[in-house]
């Protein structure tokens, strides 16, 4: 006989009860079907109805007074997968050029132009101005007469108290050092006491069968190879979106990544496993242009990719905060633990230095499961001194 095994998933951003079947039954679907507010999900392949306190109790004596026995082993750590609440984020004060006037807008035009003249990126361009904005807005003067004093005012009372992170600090340091050296501040060599250390943070890595849950439960193509395309060769997601199709060789198994980070062309590889996948994606959209097309041709959205991840992440049941760049460094991460050398790995990454690349030795498994916790040690001798003694066990079950 059929019985009903209950478990949970992620569903539109909410969390569901799942309603399986140990095997097809006429008469247990037809009985599922008069549940109410009870779906069908082709996704997960299950009936469900949205998870409350009640509704386990509901289900299981639903199913057994109808003489159906009822497994919810599934069930008992769906807290779980509860949403986490997250602290609100600051809210930062949005600035314009409306609020200054024409001497500051001049100032600042003079500093784009600057910035530009030192073929510094637009992505820079854009975050040191926006920096600079701001510091003209909140000081309310002129460049020429701004003090050592003011920039330090800048960064504690807006930078730091409208919680900006502590990269973002630092790099507002550094637009504040190119516009002291175009307006000739004082104390401009007493800014980079104003810089905080950088972080160091290790990064979030995924385990290989997590990379491959997320691309199985990926039902859509075009996401499906993206993600795969990631993971398989360490992009950035710049590089993804910036990438054309005639960048990809697959007869020598090769991807030309055209000016990325740093303005550094260079080649990385195509998985054996991923040509089928593009086969498949290419003559299934048909991109002429672009690799990963938009609407009407154009450049494909990076908040889309972000997005349509982090629905897969609950389908897998993934409980990490992934985006893009896990992806990237679980890749690196992967590649050392599986002994390739740590200068083909900076190669393949893009990484103009290796301590950058060395942050990957801090995360691999590899060394770190031949090292033995003492409290296992401790256990192993007791276990050997005293074999049948129960004691030795820590839970009292196992």
């Amino acid at each position: 006989m059929a019985f009903i095994i209950l478990d949970s998933f992620l569903y539109q951003e909410a969390l569901q009860i799942g309603v399986r079947f140990s095997a097809f039954d006429l008469k247990l679907e037809a009985l599922t079907k008069k549940l109410p507010r009870i779906k069908w999900s082709s996704t997960h392949s299950a009936y469900y109805m949205e998870y409350s306190k009640k509704n386990p109790f509901f289900l299981f004596k639903y199913y057994n007074d109808a003489g159906y026995f009822v497994n919810y082993e599934k069930l008992k750590n769906v807290k779980k997968l509860l949403p986490r609440k997250r602290e609100p984020k600051p809210k930062f004060v949005s600035v314009s050029k409306a609020d200054l006037d024409s001497a500051q807008v001049l100032d600042l035009k003079k500093f784009v132009s600057y910035l530009k003249g030192k073929r510094f990126s637009k992505s820079t361009v854009r975050s040191y101005y926006g920096f600079l904005l701001k510091l003209v807005v909140y000081s309310e003067k002129p460049a020429n007469s701004l003090t050592y004093r003011d920039m330090e005012l800048f960064l504690e009372k807006v930078i730091t108290k409208q919680g900006y992170s502590v990269s973002s600090h630092r790099q507002c340091v550094s637009a504040l050092k190119h516009f002291s050296k175009l307006f000739e501040v004082e104390g401009i060599e007493n800014l980079e006491n104003l810089r905080p250390r950088k972080s160091r943070l290790l990064p979030t890595v995924l385990s290989q069968e997590e990379v491959i849950r997320i691309l199985q439960v990926t039902k859509n193509l075009k996401h499906r190879f993206i993600l795969a395309l990631i993971y398989s060769s360490g992009l950035r997601i710049g590089e993804l979106l910036a990438m054309k199709v005639a960048h990809i060789d697959v007869d020598r198994k090769q991807i030309l990544i055209v000016s990325g980070k740093g303005r550094k062309d260079r080649t990385v590889i195509l998985a054996e496993s991923m040509i089928p996948l593009f086969y498949n994606y290419v003559n299934t959209y048909l991109p002429d242009y672009y690799l990963i097309e938009g609407k009407n041709g154009g450049a494909y959205s990076p908040s889309s990719i972000r997005a349509f991840l982090k629905k897969s992440c609950q389908y897998a049941k993934i409980l990490k905060h992934v985006t893009p760049h896990t992806l990237r460094h679980s890749y690196a991460t992967h590649m050392l633990e599986d002994g390739v050398d740590l200068r083909y790995i900076q190669s393949l990454l893009g990484h103009s230095r290796p301590e950058t690349t060395m942050i990957y030795t801090h995360v691999t498994r590899k060394d770190l499961l031949k090292i033995k916790s003492p409290l296992d040690t401790a256990v192993m001798h007791l276990k050997e001194a005293r074999y049948n003694s129960k004691n030795v066990l820590l839970s009292r079950k196992f």
